[in-house]
């Protein structure tokens, strides 16, 4: 019964301090006042034992371990939550065999919960006790609080992201805070970020699957270990399973259980597979499959996956503790019955007949309806349809998989890594079919178009151990989670038959796809913007380095730059798949341009694939400007971070004169260029001598040059122009003509260098300096060609009318350069802190009347910019305003 309102809190040294408490169907939890989302305490309602009153408009609520006293604000407000409290009270009270039944994961939180341990929290004297359970992070105080399940607030991870901040930091960011959180070692915070990614993957699915399920009881808890609230299935065994469990399954392979997530593979869960586990559900599966089970041999949730390994194996995969059929051992006898059941609604026949030895496929004699399949259909039995589809391939025989279809395996007929086998192949009426030779009638094998999820056109060299004279080859993905590789004479007849398979393949809503050289092909679920409740189907085509996306609607949107994205993060995978795979749910978050795209793979294996492609793509692939890792303005990412750095903290003496290690050098140049994205260049770690370097070495082993070779001679000739203005002239001529990266980038340093030289009175580098030093540098020449500083210095003195550089843009730099200026004489006349810098704030409008320019400190607040702000422009605070500070990055993303 939700409830909530004023309280005054348990008494801290005799003291009430008023609360507001809020009481729902789990907890009872107390804040510092109505606006706040985290709470500073949390009890379990389950906990409660009773509520009474104890006088002076106080009452205690009591617990299993210990009590809290509240005062309410009068009588009636007291009598109103005690009648509440206790009528939660007494409901719990009433359901206590059910609690019972529970008790086997309640008593043992610790070992089932996904992450516990100590952490140390920003804003705490002492360290926490943090718990990932599912989609939710809990903070308590001790592991004592938590045995006792006594907490200081929890997290809905559905509005979380996780960031590394250093070598032991990471943040757990919400809209409503930040949590900043310290481990004891690197493998601690790598694991932690792990744990919490794979949270956050489990609170963005669906639940909707998993409660019409668990609408029957026994589909509440594991069939295999009794775990409550499961959320994973075997959509062949028709059994509900936990997360350790559903791991476990994988391992015994597709031919035996098709594990599937009830909250993320929603596109499997077809109205009659709901329907099917819901008649069906765990007690009738275990009536057969653990008819058996010596209590010596039974799991908990508390068992080791090796325990969990051997007893699944025992229960599925030898069939050792199943209810035999009477029939067992006679094929024939056991193929008519099954003929017989499914024109029935006996599924329990169906189940004990298939998993001793019935064959799916078997002949029924009967001319219009030859497998039990189409007698299921033409009796109308729709259930029986859909028990027998899932499992036309588990190919049972005693409990052990029939010869072909050895679990885990490809099918051998199709590809194996060792080596091809050659089969005449057609396309027609949507089915791909490969036979032995072109004069048998009958396939070997069949792939329909719609089971397909991904088309890649991939090389021999992906399949290094394969023989044979392939020089072309394509990949097809289906839902079965299976991988099927062809191989052809040539690159173009590959090319023919994938651009003829994804006709058929691709819905009409995206044929526009068809029209793009792409690479790979496929369907996928996304999600997008602010709408993360529910993920949408779209078909992608990666083309080089751009990911195309259309919706289920036909509606194409704007094509992804990878190189351009901001991040690319992979979440972590639930039950023991492979990590950030997985049906519908462990998504890969590329971010650009103020939006964020969640992308979902159909299958582990397609998955697997298109991360890899993705993440190939977003990198740097050569040595030219074009193929690096670019910002949004198209300059390289490698040359926008030690830019970045050094403006913050090199504009010393000796800047670009002094020369770094070479070999941290040689460190820093590799680590950017393999992914520029990931690293983070900070003061005390990195030196600015070995970070300007870095960014001088870019430039002189860059391929085709900044003014790249076909106009570098024009640069150098221009410099024997006499006339300046005819001079600027061709500079902008020439700069026309550079590729649009090579142009974006050449200003961007240009700019940095004419900074540079504006503190030529300190660090000596007047324009003539950085000339001499940049010249050979940026035209990779060995120096003594003098034109190439002369190009450098022209450009740097002549910056604002070859650039196009207009009064606002700048004003903005002159006021920063200020800026920085006034913030280095501070640090020299040591007035100013460690880690202080210069931040722009706008005051409610983006415009430049409303531009402030603040000194930001490491320890200031939102609170204090704020007011700080306000007191500039002297607007007084009214008792009801309320004021909002956003923090907004170069993308404009608040």
């Amino acid at each position: 019964i939700p409830s909530n309102g004023s309280l005054w809190s348990p008494p801290r040294s005799y003291i009430y301090q008023k609360r507001w408490v809020k009481l729902d169907a789990d907890y009872l939890r107390y804040f510092d006042s109505e606006k706040d989302t985290y709470s500073k305490r949390l009890i379990p309602v389950s906990s409660i034992s009773r509520v009474a009153s104890i006088g002076d408009q106080k009452f205690e609520v009591v617990t299993n371990n210990r009590n809290f006293v509240f005062r309410a604000e009068n009588d009636a407000d007291r009598k109103e939550w005690i009648r509440t409290l206790q009528q939660i009270a007494e409901e719990r009270k009433s359901k206590a065999p059910e609690r019972t039944s529970m008790s086997l994961a309640t008593i043992t939180a610790i070992e089932l919960a996904d992450k516990s341990g100590f952490l140390e929290l920003r804003g705490f004297k002492h360290k926490l006790f943090v718990v990932v359970v599912g989609d939710k992070v809990f903070l308590y105080k001790n592991a004592e609080d938590y045995r006792l399940g006594i907490g200081i607030t929890y997290i809905e991870m559905n509005v979380g992201n996780v960031k590394e901040v250093d070598r032991r930091a990471f943040d757990l960011t919400t809209p409503y805070r930040i949590f900043s959180f310290s481990a004891d070692s690197e493998q601690e915070k790598e694991e932690w970020v792990e744990a919490m990614q794979q949270s956050i993957a489990e609170a963005l699915s669906n639940s909707e699957v998993a409660e019409r399920i668990w609408a029957v009881e026994s589909n509440r808890f594991c069939a295999d270990c009794g775990s409550p609230r499961p959320d994973w299935a075997s959509i062949n065994l028709c059994v509900v399973i936990c997360k350790r469990c559903a791991g476990e399954h994988r391992g015994l392979g597709p031919g035996i259980t098709k594990v599937r997530s009830l909250k993320m593979d929603r596109k499997v869960w077809t109205e009659e597979l709901i329907e099917l586990f819901q008649q069906f559900g765990n007690q009738m599966a275990n009536q057969f499959w653990a008819a058996n089970v010596p209590p010596s041999e039974a799991i908990s949730p508390t068992s080791s996956s090796q325990e969990r390994r051997h007893f699944l194996i025992a229960k599925y995969q030898e069939g050792k503790y199943r209810h035999y059929h009477p029939l067992f051992g006679n094929q024939d006898e056991l193929d008519r019955a099954l003929c017989a059941a499914v024109t029935t609604s006996d599924l329990a026949e169906t189940q004990a007949l298939l998993f001793c030895g019935a064959s799916v496929t078997c002949d029924t004699g009967d001319p219009q309806c030859p497998t039990p399949l189409a007698l299921a259909e033409r009796s109308g039995q729709r259930l029986q349809m859909e028990f027998l589809l899932h499992n036309k391939t588990s190919g049972w025989f005693g409990g052990r998989c029939r010869a072909g279809q050895s679990p885990g395996r490809l099918l051998s007929a199709v590809v194996c890594c060792a080596e091809f086998s050659r089969r005449w192949c057609t396309l027609q009426d949507g089915v791909l079919s490969y036979y032995e030779n072109n004069r048998n009638t009958v396939p070997n094998g069949e792939i329909r178009v719609e089971e397909i999820v991904c088309l890649p056109l991939s090389s021999c060299r992906t399949w290094h151990s394969c023989s044979g004279p392939y020089k072309g080859t394509f990949e097809v993905y289906t839902e079965a989670d299976r991988l099927y590789l062809f191989g052809l004479e040539s690159p173009d007849s590959a090319q023919e038959w994938l651009n003829s398979i994804a006709k058929s393949f691709v819905h009409p809503c995206a044929e526009e796809l068809l029209a793009l050289d792409f690479e790979r092909l496929g369907r996928l679920h996304y999600k997008g913007g602010l709408t993360l409740e529910h993920a949408q189907e779209g078909w992608f085509a990666l083309v080089g380095s751009t990911l195309h996306i259309c919706s289920e609607d036909g509606h194409q949107q704007e094509p992804l730059q990878l190189r351009k994205l901001q991040e690319l993060c992979e979440y972590a995978c639930p039950a023991g798949r492979t990590p950030c795979l997985g049906g519908e749910g462990p998504p890969a978050e590329p971010r650009r341009a103020g939006r964020t795209l969640y992308i979902q793979g159909e299958r582990k294996l397609d998955f697997l694939g298109w991360v890899h492609a993705i993440q190939k793509a977003a990198g740097s692939s050569g040595d030219t400007l074009s193929e690096q890792q670019l910002t949004e303005s198209d300059v390289p990412l490698l040359v926008d971070r030690c830019i970045d750095y050094i403006t913050q903290c090199g504009m010393g003496q000796g800047i670009y004169r002094k020369s770094g290690q070479n070999s941290k050098t040689t460190s820093l140049l590799e680590v950017l260029q393999r992914d520029a994205r990931r690293v983070r260049l900070k003061e005390g770690e990195h030196q600015v001598d070995d970070v300007a370097n870095t960014l001088k070495r870019f430039f002189r082993d860059l391929g085709d040059g900044l003014f790249t070779r076909r106009w570098a001679p024009e640069w150098l000739w221009a410099t024997a122009l006499e006339d300046e203005e005819a001079k600027v002239g061709k500079y902008r001529q020439l700069l026309a003509a550079l590729p649009p990266v090579n142009r974006a980038t050449l200003k961007a340093l240009i700019n940095h260098l004419f900074r540079v030289q504006c503190f030529s009175g300190e660090n000596q580098m007047n324009t003539h300096n950085l000339a001499i030093v940049f010249g050979p540098t940026l035209f990779q020449t060995d120096g003594k060609d003098y034109k190439a500083g002369r190009v450098v210095e022209d450009l740097i003195s002549h910056y604002v009318e070859i650039f196009n550089v207009n009064h606002q843009e700048m004003k903005k730099q002159q006021d920063e350069i200020t800026a920085i200026m006034k913030m280095r004489e501070a640090s020299s006349s040591g007035t100013q802190q460690a880690g202080d810098f210069i931040c722009t704030v706008y005051l409610e409008e983006k415009k430049t009347e409303t531009e402030q320019h603040v000194k930001v400190s490491s320890t200031m607040t939102a609170e204090e910019l704020t007011f700080e702000i306000l007191d500039r422009r002297k607007i007084v605070m009214k008792e009801k305003d309320y004021w909002s500070c956003f923090e907004v990055n170069e993308r404009e993303e608040a």
